[in-house]
């Protein structure tokens, strides 16, 4: 068995689903009156059949993994559930197989009442992957690792985060020149108000000039 799933029961399943779904659909197309009703019929029962065929498998290898998967007391309890509305369902399409099989049989063709019945055995059908669903995607059953979301990004996001960084960057960057601009009018405001710094500005150049007259001598 591959590595990549623990059971062949998530395979399996699929089919019996698809071809019981599409089973009814052909079957509920005989109803009307048309030129088609036989090639609807033929249709309805081949995918009944071969349903009930992929069906035993289903049932096989759900039992299998209902005692092997690892699972906890939560999800044991929707396991429990999804089997139990399995056999019924498996039940109630067995029966119906073997109806359609007596009928050709026979030389008949299947009743309305039969075709009634089989559209409504999709809602426990349904009800059942249902369930099987929700033992994956809510409790994780049959899982043998899960994704980290911060592992990946989509494009899109990506684009949206770098167009974010860029507006945060320009932002800093006017914030910073701002701030140095503020800084040097500060400067020039303190040099002005300063005596200090004037006399000391009127020191330096009276030294620099007794300096040239001592070189002058």
């Amino acid at each position: 068995m591959p590595e990549i799933i623990p059971n062949w029961h998530p395979i399996l399943v699929h089919f019996t689903i698809g071809l019981f779904g599409a089973s009814a659909l052909f079957y509920l197309l005989t109803l009307p009156r048309s030129a088609h009703r036989n090639a609807f019929r033929m249709a309805g029962r081949l995918n009944l059949w071969l349903g009930m065929l992929m069906t035993v498998g289903t049932l096989l290898t759900g039992w299998y993994a209902y005692n092997t998967v690892p699972h906890d007391a939560a999800s044991h309890e929707v396991m429990t559930t999804h089997r139990n509305i399995a056999l019924i369902t498996a039940t109630v399409f067995a029966v119906l197989t073997v109806w359609s099989l007596r009928q050709v049989v026979l030389g008949r063709r299947e009743s309305t009442a039969f075709v009634l019945i089989l559209a409504l055995a999709t809602a426990p059908l349904a009800t059942t992957g249902f369930y099987g669903g929700e033992l994956v995607y809510r409790h994780g059953v049959g899982v043998l690792s899960l994704p980290d979301p911060d592992d990946h990004h989509h494009h899109g996001d990506d684009a949206h985060e770098d167009d974010g960084h860029g507006d945060h960057a320009d932002e800093h960057e006017h914030e910073h020149e701002h701030e140095h601009e503020h800084e040097h009018e500060h400067e020039h405001e303190h040099d002005a108000d300063d005596p200090d710094h004037e006399h000391a500005d009127e020191a330096d150049t009276d030294h620099a000039d007794d300096e040239e007259r001592s070189h002058e001598h």
